[in-house]
């Protein structure tokens, strides 16, 4: 009856057990990370009785929880890529929505400008056009400045969001240090701390989530790495991350990792995770079309500034910049850092959208482009008079005073849609007229017909001096001389010579349509203009024709042309082959390069979807896989609960039994 009870008892005791488990996955059946437990039952230690051993009943020999460290392991892989890819993708779609919309685009606006433009040249006296054209170039120039401001919020938000993003991994590293140490302890009993494993993997998983990690079993306990095998948490000891701005630029943050007193930028180490997406985002998407915008921007004023610049507004004046001057002093001192270098821009068709680090350390300096770390010649003393030029980028850096700094990063193009702004308020000032114009004598007997001269090579703005002592008051006369079938040029001032170019070099070929080139260097200035006139039809000798320099031309069009012919011109990404001649097909228009930009962030964007949908996919198919055999099932364990009941009522009438048969024992006895 004593063996009895016992035997009724530990079936109590076990079926307790088993309903407490049950009642506890039930309970737990919406915390995230837990593991289903069950309990693992076995027989007591039988008892010999000289015939045979007879049981002694039941007992839980564990509790046991279901987890699969490879399971386990899967989810956290697939989560390191799905937050990775997710946080790439958030952010590429608020980008491809702003480049390519309507409102916010910079396409909208290139056409608008060149629409007012090209409406203006076809009237050039009419001011409320020349107006329309200021008006769009305010437009066209805020947009580019919205674009770089929402692009620079995003980066800021970047910068914002991981150092947020490093202080949960450094409370989650200290917690799974802290549960590495409960976990050692609680094992010194001899038992598995389910709940504190489950909260450990819980724990790590969360951190999956932030950064790419690494995670290995020592001894009981998990050790997680991150970048390229930085120990974040060895055992109960945790490291921690830190971001600061960068040191070679302070608009970007850096990630340190600590340890100890020690600190390591490991930036370019960092993968996975919601961190290593925003760091991939950032190098891949966002340094790109902050330089791409701004190298659209700086091509835009360059090149409608210089071509205003060789033309004559209405009061006969050479044309002003309609867009602030590229190379003002402030604009310079903002493409560098640290600050002290004055970054000139020589040649936006030349311009990549890549930043350059200059190397002051070395004799002589050595520079490198960073977008694809290709080394790059360095020549030129660093002075206003002598700059530095790195290879043949378009620009080139020169220091005031000594540099306090041994190395440069430089940015050309980073804030050039910042700096992008409308200066010119006096429509009377827009330069459509050509510089120089043809007129045949009435009194020629021959048939021959001049063209407007065409400015093909000068500086920009021309100098209205040069063109005095060019043309002279009242033009040059070029007398046709039958015999020769050339041009008289005695005419012409010192430094000017003219020379044939087609059909043929040495003289013109009557009744073909003839080209000739008038080349002057000024011996004042220096500079050096070269036009190209046409002369057809069948010239007589003594036949005269007049070039003179156009004050007047209000009616005249022609520079106006030109500026609208910016609109498909190839001047952003022009290629140049040895000799510093741009090479055939090579280069894009303004908007052709606006377009490459928004085709590339568009495909990236597409990219980032499929990505995303495929990356959830196996998350969730990994997730599952856990489940399957790790999560609660309700249906489950409720049929467990009535088991469990069921057992231990029987094993309470097995102890009303042994009651029973005592009390009649005792009676019997009595």
């Amino acid at each position: 009856m004593a063996d009895l009870l016992g035997i009724g008892l530990s079936g109590l005791r076990t079926s307790q057990t088993s309903l407490t488990v049950t009642g506890h996955n039930i309970s737990n059946v919406n915390t995230p990370g837990y593991s289903r437990q069950e309990t693992v039952q076995g027989t007591r230690t039988p008892q010999y009785n000289g015939f045979g051993y007879i049981g002694s009943g039941a007992t839980v020999q564990d509790v046991r929880r279901l987890a699969s460290e490879f399971l386990t392991a899967q989810v956290r892989n697939n989560t390191v890529v799905a937050s990775d890819v997710e946080a790439y993708k958030t952010q590429i779609d608020q980008l491809d929505s702003l480049l390519a919309g309507t409102v916010t685009g910079i396409s909208p606006g290139l056409e608008s400008f060149f629409s007012a433009l090209q409406a203006a040249v076809e009237s050039p006296s009419d001011i409320p056009a020349r107006q329309l054209v200021l008006s769009e170039a305010e437009g066209l120039a805020k947009r580019f400045n919205t674009v770089y401001e929402r692009i620079d919020q995003q980066n800021q938000f970047i910068n914002k969001q991981m150092g947020s993003i490093a202080d949960q991994v450094n409370r989650l590293s200290a917690s799974i240090a802290g549960y590495n140490d409960s976990i050692a302890a609680a094992r010194g009993n001899g038992a598995e701390p389910n709940d504190l494993l489950d909260a450990r993997d819980e724990a790590i998983r969360e951190l999956s989530e932030l950064i790419g990690v690494q995670v290995t079993d020592q001894d009981g306990a998990k050790n997680v790495f991150i970048g390229t095998g930085q120990p974040l948490v060895v055992g109960k000891q945790a490291n921690s991350i830190a971001i600061t701005p960068s040191t070679n630029d302070p608009t970007r943050t850096q990630v340190e990792f600590i340890s100890g007193g020690s600190r390591q930028s490991i930036t370019n180490q960092v993968t996975g995770g919601e961190l290593g997406g925003l760091l991939r985002y950032r190098d891949e998407v966002l340094d790109p079309t902050f330089n791409s915008i701004g190298r659209l921007a700086l091509s835009v004023s360059e090149q409608v500034n210089d071509q205003l610049g060789q033309g004559i507004d209405l009061a006969g004046n050479v044309g002003t910049g309609l867009f602030k001057d590229i190379n003002s002093p402030d604009l310079q001192a903002l493409r560098s850092f640290p600050t002290g270098a004055d970054v000139a821009i020589s040649d936006t068709s030349k311009l990549t959208t890549s930043d350059y680090r200059l190397d002051l350390s070395t004799t002589p300096p050595t520079a490198r482009r960073l977008n694809d770390n290709a080394t790059l010649a360095v020549t030129g003393t660093g002075t206003a008079a002598d700059p530095y030029l790195i290879g043949d980028e378009g620009f080139e850096v020169s220091f005031a005073s000594p540099p306090t700094a041994t190395a440069y990063t430089i940015m050309p193009t980073r804030r050039g849609a910042a700096g992008i702004e409308k200066t010119l308020d006096q429509p009377e000032q827009l330069a459509f007229a050509a510089s120089a114009r043809a007129t045949a004598a009435t009194q020629n007997r021959g048939t021959g017909a001049i063209g407007q001269p065409e400015l093909v090579e000068g500086p920009s703005p021309i100098d209205t001096a040069d063109l005095g002592r060019l043309f002279g008051t009242s033009g040059r006369t070029l007398t046709f001389d039958g015999t020769t079938g050339t041009f008289d040029t005695s005419n012409l001032p010192a430094g000017a010579t003219l020379s044939y170019v087609s059909p043929s070099t040495t003289g013109l070929t009557s009744g073909q349509n003839n080209t000739v080139r008038l080349e002057y260097t000024d011996a004042v200035t220096g500079n050096s203009y070269t036009y190209d006139f046409t002369v057809s039809g069948v010239p007589q000798s003594g036949d005269t024709f007049n070039l003179a320099y156009n004050q007047s031309g209000v009616s005249d069009n022609r520079n106006g042309l030109k500026l609208v012919d910016l609109q498909n011109k190839a001047t952003v990404g022009v290629s140049y082959d040895g000799a510093g001649d741009p090479i055939a097909n090579t280069g894009v228009s303004f908007s052709d390069g606006y377009g490459d930009l928004v085709e590339r962030v568009g495909t990236l964007t597409a990219q980032a979807r499929v990505d995303s949908e495929a990356t959830t996919a196996l998350l969730t198919q990994a997730q599952n896989n856990r489940d399957s055999l790790s999560a609660v099932n309700l249906d489950e364990e409720a049929a467990k609960l009535i088991q469990f009941e069921q057992y231990y009522n029987a094993s309470a009438q097995v102890i009303q039994v042994a009651r029973s048969l005592f009390d009649t024992l005792i009676s019997s006895i009595g």
